[in-house]
């Protein structure tokens, strides 16, 4: 995954697109928000349908705090676009204007197999997860 990344970035380099110093920053970004276990879970059930942040609670079995601010970090990544629908807050995955090694990092995740049985947990509850007033 990381030759991939690194390869793309150094194509974005040689054709002037950004400093070398503009695309270390924008790739630890990516690699930060996807170095943690909640955020990829989080991804896990996102490349399913989108998701407020109760369903994003329940389907993970984590309180709203958490699972708050691991959405923040994946969207401020590039990963995650937002929409309201009524009252929620609504996050899915941003094909449209993802930077291309986050593009490039949700269509690996979305390739491999998923044989976690946490993950496989996740997307189960995930059937059941409902938007609720007082969790989001």
């Amino acid at each position: 995954m990381l030759k991939l990344v690194s390869y793309m970035w150094i194509c974005a380099y040689s054709l002037n697109k950004f400093s070398a110093e503009e695309i270390m920053q924008e790739l630890l970004k990516t690699m930060k928000a996807l170095s943690d276990e909640t955020r990829l879970r989080i991804m896990n059930i996102l490349l399913e349908r989108e998701c407020c942040v109760c369903e994003v609670m329940q389907a993970l079995d984590i309180s709203q705090t958490r699972a708050s601010r691991n959405l923040g970090i994946l969207q401020e990544a590039g990963f995650l676009k937002t929409r309201r629908d009524g009252i929620w807050m609504v996050y899915s995955i941003d094909y449209e204007t993802t930077n291309q090694h986050a593009n490039s990092l949700v269509r690996l995740l979305r390739e491999s197999p998923f044989s976690n049985n946490l993950l496989e947990k996740d997307r189960e509850r995930l059937k059941h997860a409902q938007r609720t007033v007082h969790s989001c």
